[in-house]
């Protein structure tokens, strides 16, 4: 296929994303919102903290009764009370009294300071304290010193992470509103296909790509279902593919989708009206996107080779993921990189090459071949070489897709 009879890799994308819709949001319990969405703006209800209280164990106080003590003229008060956090019985403190108080319990009306245990002889019955505070309400936590009700909390659409969770739980937040997390079904496609830890004939190899694809599609944040191997026989694979779809918000297959004679995938989801063609990228190059079944379910059709499933699942399969998730921004952000070692690549496609990045440089790690999923597990990003360019010279900067970092 000449590259002029290819699209673009961002014209695929935009085609899948302008079909691909956020699933929509419901109220999920914290835990089960971490690493979701938020489908909201959540503003508190409360202040926090909600109350006057110590942020020291010591005695609850008038300022105006300590201000003055010192070590040569330490003040004496008797001690009225106790209160500790959740116990508090005592309500009020007269002029010239002190009570005991625990960090975290709130302050009794008519005390503005707490005078820590350190600046006293710690009395049970009668106090002598020994310095005092510099200012008004030194040593207590005002209402509404962190959180304000009606405050923002979280805005809508960051990702809930383990301080946004706390966040929500600590102004009373039992649920959020998230988008669910994808349920993504993998198959893959291949008679020559064995599952790992069952016997190899001479002409069978190990499917390596369904567990690429489900971890992928975990990392990413939705929930896999590995199906397994499919042979190459259209009436069995769109049996299993039938039987799949009821659990499924998206069907990720690999395989069977180039220009052989037993291009199963192809021949199946043809009549469903599936598009396939070519994608001026390597590697990568043979693609399919579409919907099948009553509820038109997205599929993507993945080449079989490792690194070519693998690319595509970054350059297609993610950002289709996020939308669905609500998740900006959709696409994996490049960075900056410089080359270490000069590279090729074919005029015409848009390259993907595996690379070792350590923040500023990047080293190219093994040759450009799409079955080479040995230099896939050892590189951490992908050079993206662009389609009009065919050498790019050690020293230059080129652009990188991190592949372990979050965003």
């Amino acid at each position: 296929m000449a590259t002029s009879d290819l699209i673009s890799v961002d014209e695929l994308r935009e085609r899948i994303l302008a079909d691909i819709e956020p699933l929509p949001a419901y109220p999920q319990p914290l835990m089960d919102a971490y690493r979701l969405a938020c489908a909201e703006d959540v503003h508190a209800e409360i202040s926090l903290p909600s109350f006057d209280n110590s942020s020291h164990d010591g005695y609850a106080v008038r300022f105006e009764d300590v201000a003055a003590a010192t070590d040569e003229a330490p003040v004496h008060l008797p001690v009225v009370g106790e209160i500790a956090a959740g116990q508090a019985g005592l309500l009020a403190l007269s002029p010239g009294t002190a009570a005991k108080i625990m960090t975290g319990a709130p302050m009794p009306t008519g005390a503005d300071t707490v005078v820590p245990y350190e600046w006293t002889d710690r009395g049970v019955a009668r106090v002598v304290i020994t310095q005092g505070p510099d200012d008004k309400g030194e040593h207590v936590r005002p209402v509404g010193d962190d959180v304000r009700s009606g405050d923002l909390l979280v805005e809508e659409g960051t990702v809930l992470g383990p301080r946004q969770l706390g966040l929500l739980a600590a102004v009373g937040r039992a649920t959020v509103a998230a988008r669910p997390r994808p349920r993504v079904v993998i198959l893959s496609t291949g008679s020559e296909l064995r599952d790992p830890g069952q016997p190899l004939g001479h002409d069978s190899i190990y499917d390596g790509n369904s567990y690429l694809l489900a971890a992928a599609a975990r990392r990413a944040g939705a929930i896999a279902y590995r199906v397994g191997i499919v042979p190459d026989e259209p009436t069995k694979f769109l049996e299993a593919l039938n039987d799949q779809l009821v659990r499924a918000d998206l069907v990720i297959t690999s395989g069977g989708v180039s220009q052989g004679d037993y291009d199963v995938v192809k021949e199946a989801l043809r009549p469903e009206g599936v598009w396939f063609g070519g994608v001026a990228m390597q590697p990568g190059k043979p693609q399919g996107f579409g919907r099948v079944g009553e509820d038109r379910i997205p599929i993507f059709t993945l080449p079989g080779n490792s690194v070519s499933s693998y690319v595509s699942f970054q350059v297609f399969v993610l950002p289709a993921l996020r939308r669905m998730m609500g998740m900006r921004p959709e696409v994996r952000p490049v960075v900056p990189a410089r080359l270490t070692h000069a590279i090729s690549s074919r005029p015409g496609l848009r390259q993907f090459l595996r690379g070792d990045y350590d923040g500023s440089s990047v080293s190219p790690v093994g040759g450009a071949g799409s079955h080479l999923i040995g230099d896939l597990a050892n590189a951490n990003c992908l050079m993206v070489i662009p389609e009009d360019t065919t050498s790019v010279p050690a020293g230059a900067t080129v652009d990188v897709l991190p592949l372990d970092e979050e965003f």
